[in-house]
């Protein structure tokens, strides 16, 4: 029982790391930002098309509200890939993951209006404790030029629409299989992105080897191993939850970015990624560590007594 209910954390822990190093793949390729997404969510939803070939039947159980909501979440997702892809082309790969992984901001007043959740004073400490932390990390990026800046307000608005998908599969993934949902999802999200790559008039070829080794790489780690099980964890896991377990992001990425890109480790990176990683733990056991206070101050009152 204990192990089924760890499941949807061990699924978190494993999205946030493979999800880490999306922001390394996007800065090795060449090839313009709407078409590394596209391949990435083609490649994708061709992977999970055998799994949901098994259970399409269940797309006869779509109600209207749910093919607005799979509209809306792969519309979000495509263009949550555009910006953020592009705003790597501007800033560093710690300013434009702390900045799109800043998603409590807008997850808690999302959550609280679509959802009527209840976010306790101490969820909201950490998320702020966090997201400092994060702003901590960022703070000598965004000084550098007005392009690092437009970067930044890329990243920011990628942030805004990477949460409006996630509240969109908190609404569908209570009554739909993680399959379903995913390629229904995905398929969308691929379709957005070929008729706006159509508009930029972007090649859909011509790339280098390694740039289709990078498509390849996006959809398999970040992809299906990283937001397919922020998409299964999402059914018992709020979104709140998710978006505060995703600001270790920019820890992982920062790593990353170190061994892959040699970008330098800076001091404000390790003092922000303590204070995310500090937040995260909080959030994660906070109700665990009151239901812990509240028993030890009773077995002290009782001892009184």
């Amino acid at each position: 029982m204990l192990e089924s209910k760890m499941l949807p954390y061990l699924a978190l822990f494993i999205g946030v790391l493979t999800v880490s190093a999306s922001a390394i793949f996007v800065k090795l390729v060449s090839a313009p930002a709407e078409i590394t997404a596209f391949y990435r969510l083609l490649i994708s939803t061709a992977i999970v098309f055998p799994w949901f070939w098994r259970k399409r039947k269940a797309l006869y159980q779509f109600a209207k509200s749910d093919w607005i909501y799979s509209m809306l979440a792969g519309v979000f997702l495509a263009f949550h890939f555009i910006l953020w892809f592009e705003s790597l082309e501007y800033t560093s790969v710690a300013s434009s993951v702390v900045l799109v992984t800043l998603q409590p901001l807008f997850a808690f007043v999302g959550t609280y209006f679509f959802f009527k959740e209840k976010v306790t004073f101490g969820g909201l400490a950490s998320a702020g404790f966090a997201i400092v932390g994060s702003a901590i990390i960022s703070w000598g990026d965004f000084k550098v030029s007005g392009l690092a800046l437009w970067g930044d307000i890329l990243a920011l608005i990628a942030c805004a629409m990477v949460t409006a998908y996630l509240l969109c599969g908190q609404h569908l993934r209570k009554k739909q299989s993680l399959a379903v949902y995913t390629f229904v999802v995905y398929g969308v999200s691929t379709a957005t992105l070929f008729i706006y790559c159509l508009f930029s008039g972007e090649s859909f070829v011509s790339y280098p080897s390694e740039d289709w080794i990078y498509f390849v790489l996006l959809a398999i780690f970040p992809t299906l191993l990283g937001h397919s099980l922020f998409n299964w964890s999402i059914k018992w896991i709020s979104t709140n939850m998710v978006s505060v377990s995703i600001l270790f992001e920019p820890v992982g990425a920062s790593i990353f970015a170190y061994y892959v890109l040699r970008e330098m480790v800076t001091a404000s990176q390790i003092v922000g990624g303590s204070m995310i990683l500090a937040g995260i733990l909080f959030f994660i056991f906070e109700k665990r560590m009151l239901r812990l206070y509240k028993s030890f101050s009773l077995k002290k009152k009782m001892a009184k007594h």
